[in-house]
């Protein structure tokens, strides 16, 4: 990797996430200040591990508080910064009130919050923003209307709205906001990371995650009738990480990069954790039919839109470029998914095998 050879400290918004604890931890570990930003310092069981992590590395660790509803909440936590990792962004796909409260309004006011502390906050040089590949696409079928099969950095979502795929809807929105702002200046330049679905072992156990999620189903019983016909994108926590890193450190990286390994669909994940576990969970065995679905979707809380823009569309997303201009070498996802189901089971998030 280019390194910019910054002594400043580097800000990472969203520091207890999933991703950004890996992030903070290859800086912290490489002798790097790291000013890192969580809602509540009186929280600390939520920031605990990464205060383990930098008493045992190189770097510093400095925490401050910033809210993304704030405006200018960022401002103290980003003096002094060349860098700038923003990665802090709700999380809420199910069981949100109200979308636009929770999901979306967070996700773009946010994101304009910490650029509006950039731009006031004259050190600053470089921008990584943490997007997602659903801000490439909005449902499955849109795979039809690609040349090679593969969705690639020059597609966006333009079919998730507020009130069909809202969590999809406000990662373009916060993205397509970013780029607004960026475009609009001279000073920064900006970098977006846009993994897919992320595997592997979390450095805290109080993370949230889509895979998380449907790690869950899985162990719960949900899904030992048998899964949709749907695919995702999967990629290791540890190699998004290494590409914010490089996004961060080499000069010339710009515009946006996918972060995939492989594609892999519910059926195929569940057959990797038996072939590993065995038998002992309810993982499952089938793969249903979209006409299943169809009928009993609203039931489980698919609605037949989903079904219909979602299942039966196997999905796939070229990387390239990353493995191009990043240099980045993707570990296989076999090992992330085992590793990470064995933690969730470490944890006591997912309930043991019990003879």
């Amino acid at each position: 990797m280019t390194n910019l050879h910054t002594t400043a400290p580097i800000l990472v918004t969203g520091a207890t996430g999933y991703i950004a604890s890996w992030v903070i931890e290859k800086l912290l570990k490489q002798g790097y200040t790291v000013h890192a930003t969580v809602r509540d310092l009186n929280k600390t069981q939520s920031y605990a591990h990464l205060e383990h992590i930098a008493a045992e590395s190189q770097g510093t660790l400095k925490l401050f508080a910033a809210n993304l509803l704030t405006p200018y909440s960022f401002d103290e936590a980003m003096q002094g910064c060349e860098i700038v990792i923003h990665m802090a962004s709700p999380f809420v796909v199910t069981k949100f009130k109200n979308a636009y409260n929770d999901i979306i309004e967070p996700a773009v006011k946010g994101t304009e919050n910490v650029l509006n502390s950039v731009n006031t906050t004259t050190s600053v040089r470089k921008v990584v923003l943490t997007s997602s590949i659903a801000a490439t696409y909005g449902d499955a079928i849109d795979i039809l209307n690609t040349e090679n099969g593969m969705f690639d950095e020059s597609h966006w979502n333009t079919t998730s709205h507020e009130g069909h795929q809202p969590y999809p809807y406000s990662k373009v929105a916060a993205e397509k906001k970013a780029w607004e702002m960026h475009d609009a200046q001279s000073r920064w330049s900006l970098v977006c990371v846009n993994p897919a679905l992320v595997l592997g072992r979390s450095l805290t156990p109080y993370t949230q995650s889509g895979s998380v999620e449907v790690l869950q189903q899985f162990a719960n019983g949900l899904t030992l009738a048998g899964v949709p016909p749907m695919w995702n994108g999967v990629v290791d926590v540890q190699d998004v990480a290494e590409a914010h890193l490089r996004a961060a450190f080499n000069e010339n990286a710009k515009g946006r990069y996918i972060i995939c390994s492989e594609s892999l669909s519910l059926l195929e994940m569940g057959q990797i954790l038996r072939a590993h576990f065995g038998n002992k969970f309810p993982f499952p065995r089938n793969q249903l039919p979209k006409a299943a679905f169809k009928l009993l979707g609203p039931l489980v809380g698919f609605s037949r839109d989903f079904v219909e823009l979602n299942m039966g569309y196997p999905i796939a997303f070229n990387s390239q470029r990353s493995q191009d201009e990043l240099g980045m070498q993707y570990r296989p996802v076999k090992d992330s998914l085992i590793e990470h189901f064995q933690q969730l089971l470490d944890d006591g998030v997912v309930k043991k095998y019990i003879p």
